[in-house]
């Protein structure tokens, strides 16, 4: 039973715990989707959450706040400025977790974290969606024009002479 339990700790200490929620929201909102476990994953969304709902009201003291809990400015100006315009008219639920299965090494659930307004990238693609290949030519270089040989002859004259 899970009563009177806040949150996961994932076995961390408190600093490296609040260093590992920095870190990966940062990336959350710098790249819009990572890869991550799933217990992970679940924690770092609470956090992510309640930072867009603050960016959705662009005030110094909510600049503040935000910035105190992520790393990199660039990435509270793109929060502010690009991400929680997005999610103006939504009133939770900005992320979502999509299960990969089971990691090779330890068997730990795999997932990735994106936001729910995150677009894939699907250029070079064409009507089919088959991914367009370019063709490769297995030529070789020209061989060198002065003899049949080539080297071989080169030394059988450095030899004679």
């Amino acid at each position: 039973m899970k009563h009177r339990r806040g949150f996961n700790p994932l076995e961390r200490t408190s600093a490296h715990r609040k260093a590992l929620h920095r870190s990966m929201v940062t990336s959350l909102f710098n790249y819009e989707r990572i890869r991550t476990t799933k217990a992970k994953a679940l924690e770092i969304r609470r956090s992510a959450e309640k930072l867009i709902t603050r960016a959705k009201v662009d005030s110094v003291h909510n600049r503040r706040i935000v910035s105190s809990r992520l790393f990199n400015e660039g990435v509270v100006a793109k929060l502010f400025t690009d991400i929680a315009p997005r999610m103006k008219d939504r009133l939770g639920g900005y992320t979502r977790v999509i299960k990969l299965g089971e990691r090779a090494g330890d068997a730990a659930e795999m997932v990735i974290l994106e936001l729910v307004d995150y677009k894939l990238d699907t250029e070079g693609t064409d009507k089919k969606g088959k991914k367009t290949v370019k063709t490769v030519s297995n030529k070789r270089p020209p061989k060198d024009e002065g003899g049949k040989g080539g080297k071989k002859e080169k030394s059988k004259a450095v030899q004679k002479a």
